[in-house]
């Protein structure tokens, strides 16, 4: 698609938004054209979900126009945004937990009858799920889906309801690399029926492949845009964030110490009574990342869960140092010194209501120096979390800030914070960099490495095949609750993997390398 030759779909002009205190954006101009896709690229705080969802109607701009096809239009309601064809896949999903997968997709549609018919409604979710293979039961309740599920459901809810303007937030961050390629390939279809998108995302290879266009935000002002084949990764890191970002970073080689967990021949269930994981075995050591890569919604919510205490085995041992924690809950994993760093980071990881400094003492205000014969000391707290705010540098006017106000990456800090400086023998950190800038991501993993030269072990699960391979020693697969195959991070093969997490074991790809090998030389 040539933007110069198409036509303007929407068109944005000085748009600027105010919160109290902060100027979110300030006198944006966006363009989009029909039949491309515009990347929209910025650090966590730039400004790019409130333009968004200014676009969407769930905020009204202070100042500025917006024009669709050429016309002047008012979005005072996301209804207004779906009748002029605009729909957003946002990365904090907007779904009702206690409604099922086909209520949340049809919730508000004004074209279907009073009494809609479900079973017809369900079967054309499956269809489409089907058809851009993103698995989900149309019938099961929202509570009881992964996040990565929940995902699957908003990208769903857009197709469902022929959105010609999408806008998707970070819509890769739980799918295979093969099932990237499949969203790329769906929009270009859409693209080619002239359809636009708006793709916003920190993963600068997709920019370079899914982008005909990027326009880069900073400080809620735009920085740059710039036509995607006359730019580089790394300018477009640095336009974001002022300077240069290693996208990969030095890991030095360690021997790992004792073993600091060992689960053996776990089995469990999961919400709605189905089997989770089925038989896993692992060894985590000191000083070691070891990786776990899958889709999501294989296991890895409930593996983590098991660990931490917040989901009892139906079978087999958890073996901390040694000493057997099997069905301790989470209190008695905490003293075991298990850390946790959650997938739900706004709603598991945070009390978004709560200060600062009130959530970084979490792990830690039973005890002294923060407590003393039972009463909180709060002068002490106040230093404590200076400390871990200096520490992790985590950007707030004061401790006492509630971290609901703060951005992405500022909040995964503030839950980093708090978990590493509690962790004295497994930090278990579920998709730490999801949804981040390339900035705080490589801050992320940096901290993921210092731990584990500390001699903390470290279990990573994660989506992001470029962050497992660049930071874990070794790398486990799940497939349906089970362990595809272990690898070392410096023998991963991207596609090797990416067949492992569609369920082909290792030894199967390993034995058909083997043959093919056998039959070159013969």
């Amino acid at each position: 698609m040539n933007p110069q030759s198409s036509k303007i779909i929407l068109e944005m002009r000085g748009i600027t938004k105010h919160f109290p205190g902060v100027i979110a954006n300030s006198g944006v101009d966006l363009t989009l054209f029909d039949g491309e896709v515009l990347a929209l690229l910025g650090e966590n705080g730039a400004g790019k979900s409130t333009l968004m969802n200014i676009l969407i109607g769930l905020y009204r701009q202070d100042d500025g126009e917006i024009y669709v096809r050429g016309e002047p239009v008012q979005i005072n309601f996301p209804s207004d945004a779906a009748e002029l064809g605009i729909g957003m896949v946002h990365q904090n999903f907007m779904l009702i937990p206690r409604m099922t997968v086909a209520e949340n997709i049809v919730l508000g549609m004004t074209s279907l009858p009073f009494v809609p018919d479900m079973r017809k409604i369900s079967n054309r979710i499956r269809a489409l799920s089907e058809q851009y293979r993103l698995k989900v039961d149309p019938n099961a309740y929202v509570w009881q889906l992964t996040v990565g599920e929940q995902q699957r459901v908003e990208i769903l809810k857009m197709v469902y309801r022929g959105a010609e303007i999408l806008i998707l937030d970070e819509p890769t961050a739980v799918l295979t690399p093969q099932e990237s390629l499949e969203l790329h390939d769906v929009l270009k279809v859409m693209t080619s029926e002239g359809k636009s998108a708006i793709f916003i995302t920190h993963k600068m290879d997709e920019v370079m492949v899914f982008s005909e266009r990027v326009a880069v935000l900073q400080n809620g002002k735009l920085k740059a845009t710039l036509k995607t084949s006359e730019t580089t990764p790394q300018e477009l890191a640095r336009l974001m964030v002022g300077r240069n970002v290693l996208f990969r970073l030095e890991k030095e080689m360690q021997e790992p110490g004792e073993t600091v967990i060992e689960l053996c021949h776990i089995s469990a269930k999961d919400d709605k009574g189905l089997s989770a994981l089925e038989d896993l075995s692992m060894v985590v050591r000191a000083g070691e990342i070891f990786g776990i890569a899958g889709v999501a919604g294989n296991g890895q919510d409930q593996l983590a869960e098991v660990i931490t205490g917040l989901r009892k085995p139906t079978e087999g041992k958890i073996l901390i140092a040694d000493r057997d924690c099997t069905g301790k809950d989470p209190l008695g994993m905490i003293k075991a010194g298990i850390s946790f760093i959650p997938a739900d980071r706004i709603g598991m990881g945070i009390a978004g209501n709560m200060d600062i400094s009130e959530n970084l003492i979490m792990k830690g205000y039973r005890d002294e120096p923060l407590s003393s014969k039972g009463f909180i000391r709060p002068n002490r707290i106040i230093d404590f979390a200076k400390r871990l705010i200096d520490s992790f540098r985590i950007a707030t006017p004061t401790p006492k800030t509630r971290v609901k106000f703060l951005s992405g990456g500022n909040i995964q800090k503030t839950i980093l914070a708090r978990e590493i400086d509690a962790c004295n023998n497994l930090l278990v950190a579920m998709y730490p960099s999801r949804g981040l800038d390339v900035g705080a991501t490589e801050t992320v993993r940096n901290l993921l490495l210092e731990q584990r030269s500390k001699g903390i072990g470290i279990l990573l699960i994660s989506e992001d095949l470029d962050e497992l391979t660049s930071i874990a020693d070794r790398i486990a697969v799940m497939f349906e609750g089970k362990i595809m195959g272990t690898i070392k991070s410096e023998d991963a093969d991207i596609e090797m993997m990416g067949l492992m997490m569609a369920g082909i074991p290792l030894e199967e790809l390993t034995n058909d390398v083997f043959e093919k090998s056998e039959s070159s030389t013969e």
